[in-house]
């Protein structure tokens, strides 16, 4: 080992963070998720890389991916509308816990098969293989090439967001279980339990707390209140796991809270922790590449497929099928579904609990799953888009752009700024906006024309491709999207005559 100055570390540090940045670019163009690109830069940076940079210590590796995760499922549920995922929250928490625990038991009984190994080993590695990531959906999602129709996003992005609990409990239960043959499934199950409900209940009280502080303190600076959010989130997961309660949900229903609410500043907090989300999904992803050594993921390569195989094809697929049933879902949403379970950095991180408790010692867990994880992301993330086509299923009429417009709601005000692409087969296309009779609480504010912007009045005729910005409460922006696609104006008493 050897010491470096602070330039030389500052320099290190730069350099990755640049290069990370730029390979989103990559990601973009290229369709390659994002967190591939971050993995493999940390890979190359590390000790059998260009990098040269020697690091073999999953207890900080794992503090980093913790730290990580607090900020990206707090930034995530904060930007998460929650009009969209009040009728989803059953058949999401349904796929969270049933889901998950079908998608263990199936891989580790194939772990069991595959590695030879004890059933309990194979369990495990199931259990951490389980979970779909929520750094990954949520990017996967909010980018540009992937928007779906109905609720189908709203599912998939709060499911990613609440299953991480359930896959830690099985992780550690069964953990637990090899170290303490005496142990009992009942003592497990009721920690579970213990787990789902005090972090829920944490979340709801420290959302509360949270809103009240934001509102009432009125902080001389604006750049406090995000340092006054840390503080509490920091608090929040710290009692909750004191008391044995899931601090990854609580922190994740902290956001969710506060993005129904209006508070002071909602606007300014949301992008510090969007920019700060990245940047903690950047450090996470370097820090768990520079934990690899390329070397040993080769003889893991033949079993990794096999299990990746299994996990993608077997695993997943049958836990979305079987938790769906009670819900009225397409076999083309299921299959979706299905294939948007992307694993990610939670796996990756689980994975070094083995290590730490002294049960991986060759590494081939952490091996197995990281190499599993590789996989599941460059086959399913990279063929969502094209998989999102081909079963109809993608929404090109919900596309979001930037506008050079914002507006921060007034406390109790409902209307938000939202678009509606008028699509060249859309019946509106041709006709001037007092054609479309419109409803009488909706208030065009831009239209948006070939990278242009022109202000509108009622004899301003639409064409195909144009982005209509509009200002409104969900509901009637729903309605006028629907008008998007029908033509037929919505029967209701505002709408005009």
């Amino acid at each position: 080992m050897f010491s470096l100055s602070i330039e030389v570390l500052f320099l290190i540090v730069s350099v990755l963070l640049i290069l990370s940045v730029i390979a989103s670019k990559f990601s973009d163009r290229f369709g390659i998720p994002s967190l591939v690109l971050f993995l493999i830069i940390g890979m190359m940076a590390g000790s059998e890389g260009i990098g040269g940079i020697y690091f073999d210590n999953p207890t900080i590796a794992q503090a980093v991916g913790v730290s990580a995760l607090v900020i990206i499922l707090f930034s995530g549920g904060l930007d998460t509308r929650w009009e969209n995922i009040r009728g989803v929250m059953v058949e999401s928490l349904t796929l969270a816990t049933v889901g998950v625990l079908l998608t263990a038991l199936i891989t580790g009984l194939a772990a069991h098969l595959i590695l030879k190994i004890s059933l309990l080993e194979g369990m495990l590695i199931g259990a951490i293989a389980s979970s779909t990531d929520a750094a990954a959906v949520f990017a996967l999602l909010r980018s540009k090439g992937v928007r779906l129709k109905g609720k189908l996003s709203a599912v998939l992005e709060f499911e990613s967001g609440s299953n991480d609990p359930m896959a830690v409990f099985l992780t550690i239960g069964l953990i637990q279980l090899i170290l303490n043959p005496g142990q009992t499934w009942q003592n497990l199950l009721l920690l579970f339990i213990q787990q789902m409900a005090i972090g829920g209940m944490m979340g709801i009280a420290y959302g509360m707390i949270l809103l009240y502080l934001i509102n009432r303190l009125k902080l001389g600076y604006e750049g406090l209140y995000p340092v006054l959010t840390m503080g509490v989130l920091l608090m929040a997961f710290a009692t909750t796991a004191f008391f044995n309660g899931s601090g990854f949900l609580t922190v994740y229903i902290i956001g969710l809270f506060l993005g129904r609410e209006d508070f002071l500043h909602k606007r300014s907090l949301s992008r510090f922790y969007d920019g700060l989300a990245w940047l903690s999904q950047i450090i996470m992803f370097l820090t768990l590449g520079l934990l690899v050594f390329p070397s040993q993921l080769i003889p893991v390569i033949v079993p990794g497929m096999a299990l990746a195989g299994v996990l993608i094809f077997l695993s997943r697929p049958l836990s979305v099928m079987v938790s769906l049933l009670p819900f009225k879902y397409s076999m083309r949403e299921k299959n979706l579904i299905a294939w948007v379970g992307l694993r990610g950095a939670v796996p990756i991180i689980l994975a070094t609990y083995p290590r730490i408790a002294g049960m991986d010692e060759t590494g081939l867990i952490f091996n197995l799953v990281f190499f599993i994880v590789l996989t599941s992301v460059l086959v399913q993330g990279t063929t969502i888009p094209w998989l999102t086509r081909w079963l109809k299923l993608d929404d090109p009429a919900d596309v979001e752009a930037l506008y050079p417009l914002e507006m921060t709601p007034l406390k109790g005000w409902k209307a938000v700024l939202r678009e509606v692409v008028i699509s060249p087969d859309s019946p509106l296309a041709g006709k001037a906006i007092f054609e479309m009779k419109l409803p009488n609480d909706y208030l065009v504010v831009l239209i948006s024309r070939e990278e242009k912007f022109i202000i509108p009045n009622g004899s301003a005729v639409l064409n195909a491709n144009d982005r209509l910005l509009g200002l409104a409460k969900p509901e009637t922006h729903e309605r006028v999207r629907q008008m998007t696609l029908s033509g037929i104006p919505p029967t209701d008493p505002l709408a005009q005559q």
